[in-house]
């Protein structure tokens, strides 16, 4: 059984490594926009040194990992070291030149262009860049998330911030927006063109909600508090009604000081309707709190939750 999973993890991984790839590949790299990242600096070395992106993104990120078992420990395992080397080569081997050379793409003129007197090669012309800015960061965050997802990473920014973590004590939010901004910034500044880190901004943020909805889906479930004097009805109903459990947590109300009862359950998004007309019915001066509940561990709900923690 262990067996059937890691080997379905691993082809997973794969399978996100083909959509980082082709994000980076067919629309980021041509037009030098990036979301941050190790992928992000391998652009200044392909388009300065023309060294192929995938073999700058492992030249950055071996020594990344050396760092990372030195002072982190097994922090980044065998997934994340595989889910690097996955999408760093497949970077470069689904290029379009590539799949020209190998008669995927049958005519490579239909995809190569002129910048500023540079040759390119993108699966969208010039005229459509801001389509290929969006095209990416959506498949990049697919690819990102469908790692994440069969547990990989693919190492880069994920490091620095760690350690940042560990030596500053930041947040990890706070980590990576310290670490992207010092990339997007470099970014914009090694090619003096103040779009692109204008550009890396909104990349960065489509990809992180793209990643997130990928590897954890929509919200499917919704948490509900009620505060009603008619808490025992509503209750009973909810159990007759929509047949989920209901549990009871005591309250004190903050200006009168009186204690009350606030009902707190979790549903399916399309049992909401139901449980507001129960609500309306039997108290329309009820007080109802609806939340979004992104993961629910217990009977009659499904895990989504991403275990990272280890990658062995």
């Amino acid at each position: 059984m262990n067996i059937r999973r890691n080997l379905t993890q691993y082809f997973g991984i794969i399978g996100g490594s083909v959509f980082f790839a082709i994000a980076y590949s067919w629309f980021l790299i041509p037009y030098k926009i990036a979301p941050g990242g190790v992928g992000g600096l391998a652009q200044i070395f392909f388009h300065i040194f023309q060294l192929p992106v995938g073999v700058s993104m492992l030249l950055m990120n071996l020594p990344l990992f050396i760092i990372s078992f030195i002072f982190l420990g097994r922090q980044f395992g065998f997934r994340s070291i595989y889910g690097m080397i996955t999408g760093s080569i497949l970077t470069d081997l689904l290029s379009i030149p590539n799949l020209s050379k190998v008669g995927i793409l049958q005519d490579l003129s239909n995809y190569t262009y002129l910048i500023e007197g540079k040759q390119i090669h993108a699966m969208l012309s010039p005229d459509d860049i801001y389509l290929s800015a969006i095209a990416g960061s959506v498949l990049l965050g697919i690819g990102l998330g469908i790692i994440f997802r069969f547990r990989g990473s693919t190492g880069g920014t994920d490091i620095p911030v760690a350690l940042l973590k560990q030596k500053t004590g930041v947040s990890i939010g706070k980590g990576y927006w310290i670490v992207e901004t010092a990339i997007i910034l470099t970014i914009g500044l090694v090619f003096s063109d103040l779009k692109l880190i204008i550009w890396g901004y909104i990349n960065l943020f489509i990809t992180a909600k793209i990643t997130d909805l990928t590897s954890e889906g929509l919200p499917y479930v919704k948490g509900v508090y009620i505060i009603s004097t008619k808490n025992d009805e509503i209750k009973e109903k909810i159990y007759d009604d929509i047949r989920r459990g209901v549990t009871i947590i005591k309250a004190q109300g903050g200006y009168t000081g009186r204690d009350s009862d606030i009902l707190f359950c979790a549903m399916n998004r399309r049992q909401v309707a139901v449980m507001r007309d129960i609500v309306r019915d039997i108290d329309p001066k009820a007080f109802v709190l609806l939340t979004d509940v992104w993961d629910v561990m217990g009977y009659g709900f499904r895990s989504r939750n991403l275990d990272l923690t280890s990658n062995e």
